[in-house]
């Protein structure tokens, strides 16, 4: 049975200790997407949401969660980011949101992205709620986290 690496020997749970881990390039990704009706695509498309540029705020909001992962996830690690990239794909029902984090650290960032994921399918949905009352978030996983 594989062991839970935040919970210490009395079961309390515990920051892991990466002070011996050497600092190596890791990189995450993570996706996640939002579903939303055909006539809220088509605003998101044309740029005609009541509260602006939904894709812009929503990469921006983005790269402030992943920087902002240490505040939200009580036993993150502070890491130093060196690049937070968002891409979305307009579907026909859905914005499918991809996320990738890099570091040059002694731990990895899947936190981070999939964070960055979560928020901006959260600042897609505020964005368009006034339009949308259906729109629904799925899908948010780790799709691959690499080192060296």
């Amino acid at each position: 049975m594989p062991k839970l690496t935040h919970i210490n020997r009395q079961g309390a749970a515990s920051m892991v200790d990466v002070s011996t881990k050497p600092a190596v390039r890791r990189e995450a990704v993570a996706e996640g997407r939002i579903v939303l009706q055909p006539a809220t695509l088509s605003l998101i498309r044309k740029n005609q949401v009541k509260k602006g540029d939904v894709l812009s705020i929503a990469r921006i909001a983005a790269i402030q969660a992943a920087k902002q992962t240490q505040h939200l996830i009580p036993l993150c690690h502070q890491i130093p980011l060196s690049k937070v990239q968002i891409e979305f794909e307009l579907h026909a029902k859905a914005v499918h949101i991809t996320a990738t984090a890099l570091t040059v650290a002694p731990t990895g960032v899947e936190m981070e992205a999939l964070t960055a994921v979560s928020v901006a399918a959260l600042t897609i949905y505020d964005m368009c709620k006034a339009a949308d009352k259906k729109m629904r978030i799925e899908g948010v996983r780790l799709v691959s986290k690499t080192k060296g």
